[in-house]
This record gives structure tokens, C-alpha cells and sequence, in this order.
């Protein structure tokens, strides 16, 4: 078993970043997160993914909603957003409130503007292996590790525990794909899965989303 630095490679990535940044000419790009409501998970992934971007120097600002607001309001709040020209991504902050379709949100977000990968242009680039779509943030940072870590994909067998559109589909998508780290032999596993923990012994890459 190979143990991976995540931290190290993340430090590391944080430092290119930051001077990506730096040597931008233009408008500092500013990205915008949305959070509905008051979910303590929810309020901990904002405040760290706000401090990361003020670290790389991305300015962020932050859209508070109260739990109670409803579809169409907040469909209404994604296009005021969407048309801000000095708001250049974003963020809607999952899980939304049960009476809120969480698909019907991520669709209305802008593809230019969607840097989480969830609407359904982006979905439909990454699966056609288009180089320059928004992927969402976890995969895309499982592949980074895997290349960075110097892991070979091709022609092994990838497993992946889970099937979300934000982590197990995606994962999976991206090992598949032509390319490194790519051309992965894989199988998702979900809760319907049989006997998932011999189908997880013969994986070489195991992925739990």
C-alpha cells in the first residue's frame, strides 16, 4: 500500500496557485459561494474554501440565505449573480433544503460561471474529455493526487465507493478517460452493490467517494 502526502501535495499546489495568480493581468477574479441556511458542515467548508482563496489571492464574497427560501427565490438570486459582470464564479454550497431542487440550482448556475462542475454543459464536456470544462472539486483533486504522486492508472483496476455527481461518477469518469492519469479499467460500487469488499481486494486503485 502506497501512502499518498495529501498535505504536502496541497501545500504545494496552494504555492503555484498563488503565484498563478499573481502574474494575472486584469481584474482580480473573485468567486462567490452561496450558502442556504445554517448547517454546520456547510458553514466549515465556506470558511475554508474562503480562507484558501484569500491565501492564493482570489478575492470571495459570500451570499447568505435564510433555510426558508424558496426555489423560485433563489433561482432569482443565481441570475442576479449570474449577470454581475465583477463576479467572475460560483459556489452553491450542498446540501441545499429538502424543498430545493439541488439539480434545478446547479443548471441555473452559469456554465462560464460554474467552477464546481455541476451543471449539465460541464458534466457534458468532462465526459467528452474536453480539457478546459469545470470539473468538480473532489475528483479533480483525486486526480491531481494520483499524478502528482507519480501513481500509474493504465490498465489497472480502479474501484470507486460511491456514485454522486459530486464525487463517484466524476471519479470514475476521469480515471476512465484517454489520457494520464486515465485509461483505468473501473467499477463503481454503490449501496446496492454485492459483496463490495471482494470487489475493493482486487482493485489497484481504490477511491472511497
Amino acid at each position: 500500500m502506497e501512502l499518498i502526502d495529501g498535505n504536502g501535495i496541497a501545500r504545494q499546489v496552494i504555492e503555484e496557485l498563488t503565484e498563478e495568480v499573481a502574474s494575472l493581468d486584469g481584474p482580480t477574479p473573485c468567486v462567490t459561494f452561496v450558502r442556504v441556511g445554517e448547517d454546520p458542515a456547510s458553514v466549515s467548508y465556506v470558511n475554508k474554501k474562503q480562507k484558501t482563496a484569500a491565501e492564493i489571492g482570489v478575492e470571495s464574497r459570500l451570499e447568505l440565505f435564510p433555510e426558508s427560501i424558496s426555489q423560485e427565490e433563489l433561482i432569482v438570486e443565481i441570475d442576479r449573480l449570474n449577470a454581475d459582470p465583477s463576479n467572475h464564479g460560483i459556489l452553491v454550497q450542498a446540501p441545499l433544503p429538502r424543498h430545493v431542487d439541488e439539480t434545478a440550482i446547479f443548471n441555473r448556475v452559469a456554465a462560464a460561471k460554474d467552477v464546481d462542475g455541476f451543471n449539465a454543459t460541464n458534466v457534458g464536456r468532462m465526459c467528452q474529455e474536453e480539457d478546459d470544462a469545470f470539473v468538480a472539486c473532489t475528483p479533480a483533486g483525486i486526480i491531481e493526487l494520483i499524478k502528482r504522486s507519480g501513481v500509474e492508472t493504465e490498465g489497472k483496476r480502479a474501484v470507486v465507493l460511491g456514485r454522486s455527481l459530486i464525487v463517484g461518477k466524476p471519479a470514475g469518469l476521469l480515471l476512465l478517460r484517454k489520457g494520464m492519469p486515465g485509461n483505468a479499467t473501473v467499477t463503481i460500487c454503490h449501496s446496492r452493490t454485492p459483496d463490495i469488499a471482494s470487489i475493493a481486494r482486487e482493485a489497484d486503485i481504490l477511491v472511497a467517494a
